[in-house]
């Protein structure tokens, strides 16, 4: 039910605020966008939900500071930190490589990454305070900025091997 709530908020603000406008900007934007937007809700699934229903508690339990060592885990050889890395990349492929298809112009290398590392610090940050368990951790920073580096990369591979499919649009950074 607590993930019912921010599904049915995420539905109506996709077709309250966004499809009219994406729809009138043409089918292959609006299908873009859309992906863009599921890509983004499956993230948040992943990674904050359910967050309306923990709103009421959001400061009722103490705040799991953000650990800024870079990779710990992997230097104490603590859990399954190959899994996580992998992970982490992988969560944000779909974000370099989607991001500068919706950007009008195109979104460069550094305005891709640099979406994708806000993105990821916004996660980040919030992630303590939907509940006492989930903490920050700058290792995930960095590995999702660099996912959204290699979702960028195999868009300009995909360009590269499919121009008629994908073509390089003029006036990106």
């Amino acid at each position: 039910m607590q993930y019912f709530i921010d599904f049915l908020a995420l539905a109506l603000l996709y077709a309250l605020v966004f499809f009219r406008k994406w729809r009138a900007r043409g089918a292959e934007a609006l299908l873009l966008r859309t992906l863009f937007y599921l890509y983004l809700a499956a993230v948040l699934f992943v990674t904050l939900m359910p967050v309306l229903t923990a709103l009421p508690t959001a400061f009722a339990h103490s705040y799991r500071f953000m650990n800024l060592t870079p990779f710990i885990d992997v230097i104490m050889g603590r859990g399954d930190y190959i899994r996580q890395i992998v992970l982490n990349i992988l969560m944000t492929v779909p974000f370099g490589f989607l991001f500068p298809l919706i950007k009008t112009p195109a979104a460069g290398f550094l305005k891709t990454v640099g979406f994708c590392f806000l993105m990821s610090l916004g996660i980040e940050l919030l992630q303590p305070f939907i509940d006492g368990f989930r903490s920050g951790d700058v290792t995930d920073l960095i590995t999702n900025t660099l996912g959204g580096a290699v979702g960028y990369g195999l868009l300009c591979l995909f360009r590269a091997i499919f121009p008629k499919i994908l073509p390089r649009e003029q006036g990106g950074n």
